[in-house]
Formats: structure tokens, C-alpha cells, sequence
């Protein structure tokens, strides 16, 4: 895809990475976040909306403590709420001196995985962006009990860092492009810091398992790495959206790319699109429980858009309620779907196997002939 109209985007979703919002000694880069803000708040003036997701807090109240580690959530949740309101403060500072408004916004898993949250937040960020303010969001770090809670054990987070969690964003807000900038130049044919001559990936057509297999590790500093920036491109192009990973540690990188300058690696956009309930349902969801089928139901649900009937279950995994999205595995344990289920973990359990019509009789009640319906399925 020709570079200009990779860029025409007018709705605009710009990750920002904890290694590129900070010097080597730890210390935030000044001049290379007040780069992104004058770039940013120039876009905003060409009449994009653009919405900024940042990292850095944690990092930010770790340095300010004097630290020289943060492990252990509750140490990491305290550095968390000394560092946002740093952070904060810069974005304020920044944009306003473009007689611009930012406006924070902090949020948790349960912010998109609570459907009743995820369209009031939705709604919210609509509002800011006609406005003309630039939400500036993060992971609230310092309130978000996924991590030390028991019951989450066993869960599959919708989010559990900020690549995540701007493909979500991306997602909520049919954005029409994300920006990744991090501290690498793109996607590698191999590992760089291993091959010298390994070479740089400028178009991306389909996020496929070949290519999520040239991830490499974790960022040094962050939570995330190649592997999650390459699920965050899957996610968004998935839905009709296109992604760029670039280095930001290049001086005015975001000016660079958007005047049409080849830096990084382009993902992009596959032919057709999710509703946003299926958006909801297979990406922005925790998920705890399991329902293992066997393949003449997968068969049913992936190439025949069926229902998932009583029938075709082998076994059910975990703790759940009616109404809760659960994950859909094959018998060798990959999930392949995601969908709300009729009925109970203990209701699910007592039909496995059996006929739809012998549900009422098992039970003493029937809510649906299937355990979930077609529609409310999603195919990962």
C-alpha cells in the first residue's frame, strides 16, 4: 500500500512506549515528549482526532522514589500513583501550550469487559474527541486487582498492557489507524539483536502464526514487547484498521511518517469487519470460563455459522454464569471462538452430550435449544 493513503486516517489512536518517554538514566526525555505533543497537537489542528495512550508511571514513580526495581504489585501500584500525576502534569502542560486540552483517563480490565462500561466509556471518548480535546490514557496501575486477586487466577485478561489495550481503544472508536512507537525500528525478518543482516518488514499484509513467530522477548522497562504489538495488529486490522510500528526514538518521528517518509512496519487492514457486540465478545472480555468441544462442533461453528448445541461439548473448564462470555476450545486445547453462554457452568455440565430436547427434562428448565446462539459467537 502506497504510503499516503496508508497515513489518510482521520481518527487516529498513538501509543506511546515507556523506553521512548525516558532518557537511559531513567529520567523523562523532556524534549522528546514535547516532540510528540507539538506533532500531535498538529495533527489535531489539520483536523484529525487523536487519541494518545501512554505509558510511563510506573517508571516515572520509581525514579522519583529512588527505586531501583518495582517488583511486587503493591510496590508497583504505589510508583504508579506517584508517577501518573507526574505524567499528567507534562501532557497538561504540553497541550496547553498549543492552546489545546488534555484529558485524562485512567482505566481498568473491567472497563471494557462490563459491557454497560464499555459504552459509556465509548460515549465518553466520542465526546471528548467532537470537542476537540486529546484523551490521554493509560492502565490505572494503581487500582487494578488482576494481578493479586485469587479469583483471577485462572483469567484470560482482555488487556495487561498498553499495546492491548490501544488495539482495544483502536477497536471501541473505529479508529482508522494506530500508532506504535517504540524503541525498535519495526518488524525484523529475525531477531537484529542476534543477526545482523536481518532485515526490516515494511508491509505486513496478514498478521498470520508465521509471522507472530519473529516476536522476540519483552521490551527492557515495559510489560510488553514484539509479541504483543503483533497481537495488537491482528486485533486492529482485523477490524478494518490499519497499524504502524515505528521507532520514537527518531526526532519528529510522527511528523516524519505523516508526511508520507517510509520508517517502520505497515499492517494492513483485512477485508471485512466485526459488529461491535462480536468486537466485544471475542477481544474485550475477560474470560475465565472454558467449554471444550469436539471437532464436528467446531467444524459447525467455524464453517457452517451454527450454533454451539449441547451435543458437540466434551467438557466444561472453570466456574461460570449465564450471561458471562466464555472461551470455545477444541479437544487439543487451542480456542478457536468466544460467545456468551444460556446457561450456567453446573447447567452446562449436566447436558454434555446430550440432545437439545433433552434439556428441559435434565434441567427443569430451557432457556435456549443451544448453549450459545450464533449471534452471539465470535471466531477468533
Amino acid at each position: 500500500m502506497e504510503r499516503s493513503k496508508f497515513i489518510n486516517a482521520k481518527r487516529i489512536v498513538i501509543k506511546l512506549g515507556t523506553n521512548i518517554l525516558r532518557n537511559s538514566d531513567g529520567n523523562v526525555s523532556m524534549p522528546r515528549i514535547f516532540s510528540f505533543i507539538e506533532d500531535i497537537s498538529a495533527l489535531v489542528k489539520s483536523g484529525k482526532e487523536v487519541i494518545v495512550i501512554t505509558s510511563g508511571a510506573v517508571g516515572l514513580g520509581k525514579k522519583r522514589l529512588g527505586l531501583d526495581s518495582t517488583e511486587g504489585t503493591a510496590l508497583k501500584q504505589a510508583c504508579a500513583a506517584i508517577g501518573q500525576s507526574k505524567l499528567m502534569s507534562i501532557y497538561e502542560e504540553g497541550f496547553d501550550t498549543y492552546g489545546l486540552v488534555a484529558a485524562q483517563i485512567l482505566l481498568t480490565e473491567d472497563d471494557f469487559s462490563i459491557r454497560e462500561r464499555y459504552l459509556s466509556l465509548r460515549t465518553t471518548l466520542s465526546k471528548l474527541l467532537e470537542l476537540g480535546a486529546v484523551p490521554v490514557i493509560n492502565q490505572n496501575d494503581t487500582v487494578s486487582t488482576i494481578e493479586i486477586a485469587p479469583r483471577f487466577m485462572n483469567m484470560q485478561v482482555c488487556f495487561s498492557d498498553n499495546d492491548k489495550l490501544s488495539a482495544l481503544v483502536a477497536s471501541e472508536l473505529d479508529a482508522d489507524l494506530l500508532v506504535i512507537l517504540s524503541d525498535i525500528d519495526g518488524l525484523f525478518d529475525s531477531n537484529p539483536k542476534d543477526n545482523p543482516n536481518a532485515k526490516i518488514i515494511h508491509e505486513v499484509e496478514e498478521v498470520t502464526d508465521d509471522i507472530l513467530a519473529l516476536a522476540q522477548g519483552v521490551s527492557s522497562g515495559g510489560r510488553g514487547g514484539m509479541a504483543t504489538k503483533l497481537e495488537a495488529a491482528r486485533m486492529v486490522t482485523r477490524f478494518g484498521g490499519k497499524m504502524l510500528i515505528a521507532n520514537g526514538t527518531i526526532p519528529f518521528i510522527l511528523r516524519k511518517v505523516f508526511a508520507g517518509e517510509e520508517y517502520g512496519t505497515m499492517f494492513l487492514p483485512q477485508k471485512g469487519s466485526l459488529s461491535d457486540k462480536k468486537r466485544w465478545i471475542g477481544y474485550a472480555t475477560n474470560i475465565i470460563g472454558k467449554i471444550i468441544v469436539n471437532d464436528g462442533a467446531k467444524n459447525a461453528l467455524i464453517n457452517e455459522e451454527k450454533s454451539l448445541l449441547p451435543i458437540g461439548i466434551v467438557d466444561v473448564i472453570n466456574e461460570f454464569n449465564k450471561g458471562d462470555v466464555v472461551s470455545i476450545v477444541d479437544e487439543n486445547g487451542k480456542e478457536f471462538a468466544r460467545g456468551i453462554v444460556n446457561y450456567s457452568s453446573n447447567s452446562c455440565r449436566k447436558v454434555i452430550g446430550r440432545h437439545s430436547d433433552n434439556i428441559l427434562e435434565i434441567l427443569g428448565f430451557k432457556n435456549y435449544d443451544a448453549i450459545i446462539t450464533r449471534d452471539n459467537i465470535t471466531i477468533l
